[in-house]
């Protein structure tokens, strides 16, 4: 099994009751917030100073040409795993693996499968740190 507190999450989301709804969950899940943005701007630029093992990044965040953006991130925080979030289950669930996400979660999921969806990553991200 692996140790939940080991995973560092950086949450990058516009509206703040999703974040705050998040970071709550991710507290439940004993996993460690080591960083917040409500822009794409603050994302690239404090996200990799925090080493996360995860990036929660809102679609909606990624400016309007999202592959460039995705590959920036990719570049900056090249350990982390890419979890997009959402709001519609359409084309852009394949334009998120497009523009290189490890995985998507949607918004309109329940709190349960969120939280199991982002139990699952912990375990992807902590099969090479030894804890599993």
């Amino acid at each position: 099994m692996y140790h939940e507190s080991m995973t560092r999450i950086y949450l990058a989301d516009a509206k703040p009751e999703e974040r705050r709804a998040l970071r709550l969950l991710l507290l439940d899940l004993n996993m460690d917030v080591v960083g917040e943005a409500a822009d794409w701007a603050t994302t690239l630029a404090d996200a990799p100073a925090t080493t996360p093992d995860m990036l929660l990044v809102d679609w909606n965040l990624l400016p309007s040409a999202p592959a460039e953006a995705m590959g920036e991130l990719r570049r900056a925080c090249s350990t982390a795993l890419v979890i997009v979030l959402i709001s519609q289950l359409d084309a852009r669930e394949q334009a998120a693996f497009s523009v290189g996400a490890d995985a998507f979660i949607s918004k309109h999921e329940t709190p349960e499968m969120v939280a199991a969806h982002l139990r699952t990553f912990a375990e992807r991200v902590c099969t090479g740190c030894g804890l599993v």
